[in-house]
């Protein structure tokens, strides 16, 4: 794999000598601001010489392989060392952009909203510089026309000083070297990831795979670590340390979420897709250190099983069918109720009694009873309402009492009587009367005041006269 050249300028190509002396030396500028040299030293270090000497070299042997321990391998190191230089990188390239806004802005303030990106940041300063006017010419090439169109009717502030102008010229230089030597070192560890993690590499893809054992510290450390920790290398974590809102930040974002395999999926999916994902690297992870299959072929086996795992996770919910409606009962039901029910009902229901201590006549004062330590009002079931004989204590059956035949035959057998116009079974023949007190009599036997009124009726009435008696003849006499 050929490696991009790096465009070296005169002044970015000191030694690391007199780069230290030139930045200990330099003053601030006549605008205020500081050399960049002061500001970004990444460039002129000799970690970065070193670690692209290092690239270029094992860059002509392609066929090289790994032998013995993982981490023993001097290549290994370089590897792991070109993915701790990317985050310096990165990190470099945020503090030479503010210094370029910082610097450029009193000549162009509406450039820093109109390119986001540092390096088309860079790009645009260095062909603008201290024109008069903004051309399309100037930016042809390293903005969209749309863009390029209100540049050209925008409005430009003073000129920069030579000073300003050549530390930003200078600064943008440096930016763009960086970018340049930040993918020759992120081309370079890709390439080596199939050789020295082809499993993980096939499962999630070489970026990803570099980037997970950058951050992990090494292929050994990243195997040691559970799926749990492995899902969340990389996260930011910015919003919770700093103290800003937590509400739109998502949680568990590191660098297995920006696999290739969960590119598609969207949502909560994505979410159970990065614990599938991690629990599967950790295994390869694992195979990598043991150098079992240096093929790759186990990690391409796992990449199956979690493309059909996100598969049936996107799958709809299977149709349970149209399910018929019961057919129509229009038959009458039975009600509920019955004898038992309708005693109950009696049980419960309100006496005579409670209804009228509970009613109370107008303009006639309650009686009230003592009862226990309290007193109780009878409304209308005072001395009053008792007295008109209105109340009664029991309200009592109004029902009749049923009887089967066979208890009635029963009861006529036992009283004696089998005609229906006799005394009623449950007659007794105890009888209280005012004189004698209790009698006991035969319920069957005539009443003797009846007989005695039928003959004073009979003799002794004021309405009777002399009867006539007959003969032996026949013929009545008087």
């Amino acid at each position: 794999m050929g490696s991009p050249t790096i465009k070296h300028d005169s002044q970015t190509t000191l030694s690391e000598g007199t780069s230290r002396e030139a930045s200990e030396e330099a003053p601030n500028g006549s605008s205020g601001h500081p050399s960049v040299r002061n500001v970004a030293k990444l460039w002129h270090s000799s970690r970065l010489r070193d670690t692209m000497a290092g690239i270029r070299k094992y860059q002509e042997d392609d066929s090289r392989r790994l032998v013995g321990m993982v981490e023993e391998d001097p290549e290994y190191k370089l590897v792991v060392q070109g993915n701790r230089l990317i985050v310096d990188i990165d990190n470099e390239v945020i503090l030479l952009h503010k210094y370029l806004r910082d610097v450029y802005v009193k000549r162009f303030e509406e450039l820093e909203t109109l390119t986001t990106n540092p390096y088309t940041y860079a790009r645009a300063l260095k062909a603008i510089g201290n024109h008069e006017k903004i051309t399309e010419s100037l930016l042809d090439g390293i903005l969209p026309p749309a863009v390029i169109m209100v540049m050209v009717t925008a409005t430009l502030g003073p000129p920069l000083d030579p000073e300003a102008l050549e530390n930003a010229k200078e600064g943008a230089d440096m930016l763009l070297s960086l970018e340049e030597a930040r993918d020759e070192i992120l081309g370079y560890v890709e390439s080596r990831m199939g050789m020295i993690a082809p499993n993980l590499s096939a499962l999630v893809g070489s970026a990803t795979a570099a980037q997970m054992i950058g951050s992990a510290g090494g292929l050994t450390s990243l195997s040691r670590m559970p799926a749990c920790n492995v899902q969340v290398l990389g996260a930011n974590k910015v919003a919770s340390n700093m103290g800003f809102s937590k509400a739109t930040v998502q949680r568990h974002i590191g660098f297995v979420y920006h696999a290739d395999p969960l590119k598609d999926m969207q949502g909560d999916l994505r979410t159970k897709g990065v614990r599938i994902l991690a629990a599967k690297c950790s295994l390869a992870s694992r195979v990598d250190v043991a150098r079992t299959s240096e093929d790759g072929e186990m990690g391409r086996g796992l990449r199956e099983q979690v493309e059909q795992k996100l598969e049936k996770l996107q799958e709809p919910a299977p149709n349970r069918g149209v399910k018929a409606l019961p057919a129509p009962d229009e038959m009458p039901k039975k009600r509920r109720g019955g004898r038992r029910a309708r005693k109950q009902k009696e049980s419960l229901q309100m006496s005579e009694m409670r209804k009228a201590q509970n009613r109370v006549q107008f303009g006639v004062a309650e009686e009230e009873i003592l009862d226990g330590d309290e007193m109780v009002g009878l409304g209308m079931a005072g001395s009053a309402g008792v007295e008109s004989g209105k109340i009664r204590a029991s309200a009592g059956d109004k029902r009749k009492v049923g009887m089967s035949k066979a208890t009635v035959k029963r009861l006529r057998t036992m009283s004696g009587t089998s005609g229906g116009g006799s005394a009623h079974g449950l007659s007794t023949s105890l009888v209280f009367t005012p004189v004698q007190g209790i009698e006991l009599q035969t319920p069957q036997a005539p009443d003797p005041s009846k007989r005695l009124k039928e003959i004073n009726e009979g003799w002794f009435s004021s309405m009777a006269r002399f009867k006539k008696e007959k003969d032996s003849t026949g013929k009545g006499s008087n």
